[in-house]
């Protein structure tokens, strides 16, 4: 089963670690994409720009409205993800508590719904 893993953290707050702890974040990011394609349950995975880049898309009454930013306001945005195969929810959890966002931030699990 495919699962979708995202990545959530505050983003003003992330800003703050220092250029060294953010570099050894970054390779334990590496480390955890080459240990989950090494095991065969990465699909994809990637970072995303800041909210500041996002752009919102709703249709009401006919009318296409796009507003800057992401669709809600909240303490932790999305910052990025992995799509995963595992065989059952409970390897899905212990693959996302491996993800090093989440000792500042949190992961969201969600099964990917399969289209017969």
């Amino acid at each position: 089963m495919q699962y979708l893993l995202m990545i959530y953290a505050n983003e003003a707050e992330y800003a703050k670690i220092d250029p060294a702890t953010l570099q050894k974040v970054f390779e334990e990011y590496g480390a955890f994409t080459q240990g989950i394609v090494k095991s065969g349950n990465f699909k994809a995975g990637d970072r995303l720009q800041p909210t500041t880049t996002a752009t919102t898309v709703r249709i009401r009454d006919g009318k296409t409205l796009t507003t800057d930013g992401p669709f809600a306001e909240t303490r932790e945005q999305l910052g990025g993800y992995y799509l995963i195969d595992a065989k059952d929810l409970d390897e899905a959890l212990a693959i996302a508590a491996k993800i090093p966002g989440a000792r500042f931030g949190s992961i969201e699990v969600r099964p990917i719904w399969v289209y017969n």
